[in-house]
């Protein structure tokens, strides 16, 4: 049996991508997907909570999640990103951990915050977007989608690996093998997946989902293991 819970709710405005929240009951291990987003993310265990600066991630990682532990955090929209650490510093588990005070606040831009909670961290990244720590670059998503952008083509790459942390060959890559993994599982044919995501053949979409998702086709379409997208 999973022993692993999340809930996840899309906040679909111009900070945020999403605000999760999980729970351990007993330990279990599952892979940590390959992803290309950054963000928040807290650890909450025996009642104290550190809280992490999060970047994307451009393989899979084996973990385990502790019994008791909870998390919770916001993965932030394609283009937001923090002004003191660039996603790319934060790449693959590079995580930032804030410095927490004796009374139980966070450091952050030199400045002490109140340590967020799952019901207010919504909040917590509206302060700092107000305070200037969380800026959003909306040529970054235009790029993202291959819309005219009105820069040099150069020029958008770097604001887009400056937000994202990831090149648009990399971020593209990781978004197509997450849509195949999030297909396989609802129970399309592979034949249709490698189609429908653009690889080149089924060997190709292999390959990128060991990478990637930590799993082969055949097992993500079982199921059977923690696999969130």
């Amino acid at each position: 049996m999973i022993g692993l819970h999340i809930d996840t709710v899309d906040e679909p405005d111009r900070r945020l991508g999403r605000i999760w929240s999980a729970d351990c009951a007993r330990p279990t291990p599952f892979s940590s997907l390959a992803s290309y987003t950054s963000g928040l993310g807290c650890v909450r265990v025996g009642g104290v909570t550190t809280v992490h600066l999060r970047g994307p991630a451009t393989r899979a990682t084996p973990l385990t999640c502790s019994a008791g532990a909870e998390f919770f955090g916001a993965d932030f929209r394609t283009g937001a990103y923090l002004t003191v650490v660039q996603p790319a510093r934060l790449i693959n588990m590079s995580d930032t951990v804030l410095p927490t005070l004796p009374d139980g606040r966070v450091l952050l831009g030199g400045r002490a915050w109140e340590t967020p909670t799952p019901d207010n961290i919504d909040v917590f990244v509206d302060r700092l977007e107000r305070a200037g720590l969380l800026i959003f670059d909306p040529l970054v998503e235009e790029f993202r989608y291959g819309c005219a952008v009105p820069v040099a083509d150069r020029t958008a790459q770097s604001r887009f690996l400056r937000a994202v942390g990831l090149s648009r060959r990399t971020f593209r890559l990781i978004e197509r093998t997450r849509t195949a993994a999030r297909w396989l599982r609802s129970g399309i044919p592979i034949g249709d997946v490698v189609a429908g995501t653009g690889f080149y053949d089924q060997p190709q979409l292999t390959r990128a989902l060991r990478r990637l998702i930590g799993h082969t086709p055949g097992e993500v379409a079982r199921g059977g293991m923690f696999l969130d997208l």
